[in-house]
């Protein structure tokens, strides 16, 4: 059984293989990706990017770490992740991020969870939270009014990612739990927008 969802089709499309450097057997994906093993493969090895922008998770029905895959090649596991300090064993379940072709970006985060305490007011790329005023590294909750953004553990967009979208949770994420499946603290230090 696919896990297709029909309202991405035509949009998005990815291009995923089972060996390294875009070789061995390949499948094409317009839409969701719950399991990648349901299409005979073990994992993802490498993959191209045709158009959208899209999520990447480490393990099935998108649990584990996760990260933004834009438009590009990506030809072995340890690009997936970008400048993430973290190594990237696999990719088993991956989905378009629906909100990513919004022409303006803007969220709010707040210092506690359930949008309480101090708040800041973002609609740019910011590679430290700290040299923008946020003086300490915690974010509890925060809002996504239009867009899409991915949030960085570290500053200069390193370390853990957290994929924020106004479509996901419609768009509030009220406990730091709900960043993301691996997310232990609210450390966010960096941010950036997700366009297309």
């Amino acid at each position: 059984m696919t896990h297709h969802c029909t309202k991405f089709s035509g949009h998005w499309k990815i291009i995923v293989f089972d060996e390294e450097c875009f070789q061995g057997r390949r499948h094409e994906f317009t839409s969701e990706c719950c399991n990648v093993m349901e299409f005979g493969f073990e994992t993802v090895r490498s993959l191209r990017v045709e158009s959208g922008a899209w999520v990447g998770y480490e393990h099935a029905s998108y649990q584990g770490q996760q990260f933004v895959l834009e438009r590009g090649e990506y030809p072995q596991p340890d690009a997936f992740g970008g400048s993430n300090a973290y190594h990237i064993e696999r990719l088993t379940s991956f989905r378009p991020i629906a909100c990513a072709n919004h022409r303006e970006c803007r969220m709010t985060i707040y210092e506690r969870e359930n949008f309480l305490g101090r708040k800041g007011e973002l609609s740019d790329d910011y590679p430290s939270l700290q040299a923008m005023g946020w003086c300490n590294n915690e974010v509890g909750s925060l809002r996504i009014h239009s867009g899409a953004f991915v949030c960085y553990q570290y500053p200069g967009y390193r370390g853990y990612q957290y994929i924020m979208e106004c479509d996901r949770h419609c768009g509030e994420y009220k406990h730091f739990r709900e960043f993301g499946s691996h997310c232990q603290t609210p450390q966010i230090q960096s941010i950036r927008r997700i366009q297309q």
